[in-house]
């Protein structure tokens, strides 16, 4: 069996095998698994390699783009301004960012972004990845679009426009950008490893993503002119613009934070635990509560699939059959990584990996992995 390195509680030995069988037959390249009860890591894990070549380790401190876990740590910073009363979430988004309101979207709510029901889940072509990493300039391209769908109606999963629209919130009323916000205000307080806007200083230890299987079908049939191409076409990129440092530098919150499985279980340990960790309280559990304030169910306008959103989370759905029942929010990143948290349990359970499996909702080890470690908690 692969060698891992960290620490695992008995009751876990199930997520350790999972993982070490994976490693050994090469489904994984390197990965960090982290399950946390009450904020006290249960399971730290890694193992495997940071490389295709196989030449540098997975260790202690490598991260890897955690894609779309990324929006996860966005919400929480868009919490902490509502615990502090200065974001509305039944406010227009206009409130605080008047040129949003432009081409009808003055009717658009903080809670339709926070959602992803805001009707602006891409940029209008053309666009490029590029474009999107100025992000000043796209996120003043998104104040000037029209909503692709009556905003609140339904959900359209923001793929990249979730960072820039949230974030931009997040400057408007405190000054700061996405990315030093949540190093100030979350990370750091925190001690968690986790960047949105990669200092070139620690780009050494970053583990490239290794892209997917090409799923050449995957838009097959799709309307042209729909929701679902245009945001996937607004812009259309690649896991390989991942590898490049315009990329890694860029603060996108919705797509690029650089962490491992132990920051993300320490960061969402917060909501876990009621608001506060190891003297750090950053929301109350009022404001907990709004992430369960359901605001979408159903078929969703990008990915197709039934999903729920309350307030920046995923909440289970016949989507994620990999979830126990209980008190439960999550997200998952392009590829396979994940964060879910308990509330119930008091448990976070996050999975960080550099081999992409296929889907956008987490991949096959994604699932055996959160049920190994649900099996253990009971």
């Amino acid at each position: 069996m692969a060698e891992l390195d960290g620490v695992c509680d008995g009751r876990f030995a199930e997520v350790a095998a999972r993982l070490s069988a994976h490693l050994d037959a090469g489904d994984e390249l390197g990965a960090s698994i982290a399950v946390t009860v009450d904020g006290a890591p249960v399971v730290d894990l890694w193992g495997g390699w940071a490389d295709r070549g196989r030449t540098a380790p997975w260790r202690r401190d490598t991260i890897a783009n955690v894609w779309s876990c990324t929006k996860t740590v966005t919400s929480l910073a868009a919490l902490l301004l509502v615990e502090r009363q200065l974001l509305d979430i039944d406010a227009p988004v206009a409130r605080y960012w008047p040129e949003f309101a432009a081409r009808g979207k003055e009717g658009v709510l903080v809670r339709h972004v926070l959602s992803h029901a805001s009707g602006v889940s891409g940029w209008d072509r053309p666009v490029t990845v590029a474009d999107v990493c100025d992000v000043p300039a796209a996120t003043a391209r998104l104040a000037a679009q029209a909503p692709w769908w009556p905003p609140g109606t339904a959900s359209g999963y923001h793929l990249l426009t979730y960072g820039h629209l949230v974030g931009e919130l997040v400057r408007r009323i405190d000054g700061r950008t996405l990315g030093r916000f949540v190093a100030e205000e979350i990370a750091g307080p925190l001690g968690a490893d986790f960047h949105i806007g990669l200092p070139d200083t620690e780009s050494g230890r970053v583990a490239d993503v290794v892209p997917p299987p090409l799923r050449s079908g995957d838009l097959a049939g799709a309307d042209p002119d729909g929701v679902a191409m245009r945001t996937f076409t607004g812009p259309l990129g690649g896991a390989e613009e991942a590898w490049r440092p315009e990329w890694r530098r860029a603060e996108i919150g919705a797509a690029n934070g650089h962490g491992n499985a132990r920051s993300l279980a320490r960061i969402h340990s917060v909501i876990a635990c009621g608001g506060t960790l190891d003297g750090v309280r950053l929301l109350s559990p009022r404001t907990i509560d709004l992430i369960f304030r359901q605001q979408t169910d159903g078929p969703d306008l990008v990915l197709g699939a039934h999903l729920r959103f309350g307030i920046g989370f995923g909440l289970p759905s016949p989507a994620m059959t990999c979830l126990p029942p209980g008190r439960i929010c999550f997200w998952t990143g392009w590829g396979g990584s994940v964060v879910v948290i308990d509330t119930g349990r008091r448990a976070a359970v996050s999975y960080v990996m550099n081999t992409m499996g296929a889907g956008l909702l987490g991949s096959e080890r994604t699932a055996q992995y959160v049920k190994a470690a649900f099996a253990a908690l009971g």
